[in-house]
């Protein structure tokens, strides 16, 4: 099932095109990731999936629901998070999460152990009688978490939700929310710590201009541009000839002797790293390591976008 089904989304701010033409589908349980520059239409999308944005041309669903003809039974189905917290003067966490307990019709009854649930799955109990205002900016987008996660809902749509993080916050952040993945929350959510992302999500969208440049999961982003990929490959056995014999296997850039092994700069769109496993027990090698590099998002993100704005 589709949690989320956009198709040829285009948004306009008075003459300027902010989206163009997106299609967007994730089903039940996906992480999918949203990268692009400030000003590429990310936030743009997010806000007609969360119903702040009326004027816009194309067809969008969240379960199934128009977001035009029915934006409060999706707003019931969707937990929204933007990329900055509001000003709550005067209150403590357990009076905000009880407003907005209130707010989505929780009931009365229920709202203690929910707001229990919700803090310790953020890990904020302990912060139960502090004032909102008082909190560090890690602490209040955990907040923003609980909040919207007090009604349980299908979808959570996350603007940059590590904006503005120290190191260990956004850590933290990044904890909390691949436990919310292992609960199997689908999530759509933007930002640009793209190693992160990566890390994270199921698929990623590369997005420029307010157009969708690329889309998939990692490796078939890095599939489809050729980027190479290093495979670091140790063996039990001698060398010697292995190199020119890996040199003839078409995408193989370069095989370079290493003192204790070899360095293999392999283009997957031509060929994939299990084929190249296969080739290296074909050609004899008894092999002891076989590690290919992690690949980063920055290097698609820089091939993919020349810094465009919509």
């Amino acid at each position: 099932m589709l949690v989320v089904d956009v198709q040829n989304l285009w948004v306009r701010y008075g003459k300027l095109v902010a989206v163009r033409g997106i299609n967007l589908q994730i089903p039940k349980g996906e992480v999918f990731g949203f990268i692009g520059p400030n000003g590429a239409g990310k936030s743009s999308t997010i806000k007609v999936l969360a119903t702040l944005l009326r004027e816009f041309v194309g067809r969008v669903k969240v379960n199934g629901i128009d977001v035009l003809r029915n934006p409060q039974l999706v707003r019931e189905k969707i937990g929204y998070v933007p990329d900055f917290f509001g000003v709550y003067e005067d209150l403590t966490v357990e009076e905000y999460l009880h407003f907005f307990a209130a707010a989505y019709r929780i009931e009365r009854s229920q709202r203690k152990t929910i707001i229990g649930d919700v803090l310790s799955l953020t890990d904020l109990s302990h912060k139960l009688d502090s004032p909102v205002d008082g909190l560090s900016r890690g602490m209040k987008q955990r907040l923003s978490l609980a909040r919207v996660l007090l009604h349980d809902p299908d979808l959570l749509l996350l603007d940059e939700p590590a904006s503005g993080l120290d190191p260990r916050a956004r850590i933290e952040m990044r904890e909390l929310l691949k436990a919310l993945k292992e609960m199997g929350k689908t999530i759509l959510i933007s930002s640009h710590i793209l190693h992160e992302l990566a890390q994270l999500c199921t698929r990623i969208g590369i997005i420029e201009a307010g157009q969708m440049v690329a889309q998939g999961s990692v490796n078939e982003i890095y599939q489809q541009l050729g980027v190479l990929r290093i495979v670091h490959v140790q063996v039990a056995n001698s060398l010697e000839g292995l190199a020119d014999k890996l040199r003839q296997i078409p995408g193989i850039e370069s095989a370079e002797e290493q003192v204790d092994r070899l360095a293999i700069r392999l283009h997957e769109d031509q060929t994939s790293i299990e084929d190249l496993h296969d080739h290296l027990v074909k050609f004899g090698a008894r092999i002891r390591m076989f590690q290919p590099e992690a690949m980063d998002m920055e290097t698609a993100f820089m091939k993919l976008t020349e810094g465009k704005t919509a």
